[in-house]
């Protein structure tokens, strides 16, 4: 019975990644396949081989697994305690909900917004904004209104 129990969860490293299914060698070597990659409804991401898994196996059976969470600390971003962060690897793309407001960082990059209406920045319309103070020529005009 104890033996059973120790293969109900296992700590894995991520060695290869496909849409719904990871491979991962778990600590005692042993190399996984088919492992089932659980996500949270509306999340999606394709984990980078060495990634962390952790792993649960109903019954003890290791031929049907699931990944429960795959996280990887290389990659971590700095936060300061009940923030919250969306981020890429590598190209500093980021969404932080931190404790000075929250910040889209485009990490150099454009940030689009695509199949939008109309983007209203504190209830101003960014395409069908008005001005005032215009003045002809290359002077510049006041502030939207």
């Amino acid at each position: 019975m104890w033996g059973r129990l120790q293969l109900l969860v296992a700590q894995g490293v991520v060695t290869l990644v496909g849409n719904e299914t990871i491979q991962a060698t778990v600590l005692d070597g042993e190399t996984l396949t088919n492992l089932m990659r659980v996500e949270p409804y509306g999340f999606s991401n394709h984990p980078k081989p060495g990634a962390e898994a952790y792993l649960l196996f109903p019954s003890g059976d290791r031929s049907l697994g699931f990944a429960i969470v795959v996280g990887d600390k290389r990659y971590q971003a700095s936060l300061l305690p009940g923030e919250v962060a969306i981020h890429d690897d590598e190209a500093g793309h980021s969404i932080k909900l931190g404790r000075n407001g929250i910040t889209i960082d485009g990490g150099g990059h454009a940030v689009n917004v695509v199949n939008a209406e109309d983007l209203l920045v504190n209830g101003k319309s960014f395409l069908h904004h008005r001005h005032g103070s215009v003045q002809p020529g290359s002077g510049q005009s006041g502030e939207p209104i």
